[in-house]
């Protein structure tokens, strides 16, 4: 056996879990993504997606994505930068500086290209990028190829985000990079603090709306509009795998800076572009979102009706203000027992364990959709108190 092969050999922990029956990861889904599932040939109830507004089955969108098959076939063969632009790449990146109130956009084939292209490439030698703790890995790996000194702040905590800035050095370019949403947490960024600090340190803000598209803003247009500091905010960036119930990303700012990327960001230029299909689909995911504001509405209504049953059974969900309610459970091997216990009960829920987070904060990551309907999140909450009491994480 080569040496390379006999390393790898010895990495058997999935394997381990596997033995123990406990396995959650890779688990087939026999059709659509939907709030209810086929797994095994059961129905299944699934609370551990990221289609916040339900939108991934939606006629009007696959019926986009199959006239952009017919139009430009399935795929570009090639990046943007040569011969895989086509007219509904810069319609769609149109329609996105637009939504999100910037001067312009550029779109790339996932939303980790995004991150890493963009947070590579912005900053160079000697510049600073300054991190929450928590945010994305596509931001923590873009941090690593950048040249730039990285600095991590604690999460969501402005004191230590200022004592990062005093760091700096007050002549270089300072970036700071935060989740809107976080993902795994479900709280929302300080974001006026942030700008606020931003202003006095001389330093720019990325956001990284994967999360709050669709989920809070002007008609689900993000962060920066909800707190209504989209002029104060440099970049947007956002997913399209989501809310927007297809595949690909996006950053928005000015001119200047997405005119620097297209023509710098090796994640850009040397990856092929997103499919015709993916943008026509996001483009119709667009429509219904702004056409359909109940949408969101409902979203709040069940993510409200949630949260509350959760504190009221007794579990920690943290500082959660979102669709995302991260479960506490405090214990690797329990969060993977509650697992594999609720979807013998029909419902589908992700572990969060280490080394994704610390051992001591593993989760149980709940998500909800628009398409929930009330009495869904009734049996799921029903389900989960059931598992909970059953494992002694509740009382």
């Amino acid at each position: 056996m080569k040496s390379l092969n006999a390393k790898l050999a010895l990495y058997n922990t999935p394997q381990l879990v596997m033995k123990a029956g406990l396995y959650p990861y890779f688990r087939p889904i026999q059709s659509e993504q939907d709030t209810v599932v086929m797994m095994n040939g059961s129905k299944v109830l699934m609370f551990g997606s990221n289609s916040y507004l339900g939108l991934t089955n939606h006629p009007r969108i696959k019926e986009a994505a199959k006239k952009a098959i017919d139009k430009y076939g399935t795929g570009c063969a090639g990046s943007r930068f040569l011969n895989g632009t086509l007219d509904i790449h810069i319609e769609l990146e149109e329609r996105l500086a637009g939504f999100v109130n910037k001067e312009e956009a550029i779109c790339y084939s996932t939303g980790f290209q995004v991150n890493l292209g963009a947070v590579s490439t912005l900053t160079g030698h000697n510049d600073y990028l300054l991190l929450d703790e928590l945010d994305h890995a596509s931001i923590i790996d873009g941090s690593r190829l950048s040249f730039s000194k990285v600095l991590k702040y604690a999460h969501n905590d402005m004191d230590s985000l200022e004592s990062k800035l005093k760091l700096c050095e007050p002549d270089k370019l300072k970036l700071i990079v935060t989740d809107g949403i976080f993902s795994m947490e479900g709280d929302i960024v300080n974001l006026p603090e942030v700008v606020r600090l931003a202003e006095i340190y001389d330093a720019s803000v990325m956001v990284d709306d994967a999360h709050s598209i669709g989920v809070i803003g002007e008609n689900g247009s993000g962060t920066a509009s909800y707190f209504n500091l989209t002029d104060s905010v440099d970049l947007i960036m956002g997913t399209f795998s989501k809310s927007l119930a297809s595949l690909g990303g996006f950053i928005a700012g000015n001119k200047e800076t997405i005119n620097f990327l297209k023509h710098n960001s090796r994640a850009l230029i040397f990856s092929a572009s997103m499919t015709p299909a993916s943008a026509a689909s996001v483009l119709a995911a667009l429509d219904i979102m702004e056409s359909e504001p109940e949408r969101i509405e409902h979203l709040w209504d069940v993510t409200n009706m949630a949260l509350y049953g959760f504190k009221a059974m007794g579990f920690n969900t943290g500082a959660s203000e979102s669709p995302i309610i991260p479960l506490f459970i405090h214990d690797d091997i329990m969060a993977l027992q509650m697992t594999k216990m609720l979807l013998e009960e029909g419902i589908f829920v992700n572990p969060i364990v280490s080394p994704a987070v610390k051992k001591e904060d593993s989760l149980i990551r709940f998500s909800l959709m628009a398409t929930h309907t009330f009495e869904q999140v009734e049996i799921a909450l029903e389900k989960i108190e059931k598992v909970g009491k059953q494992i002694g994480i509740l009382h």
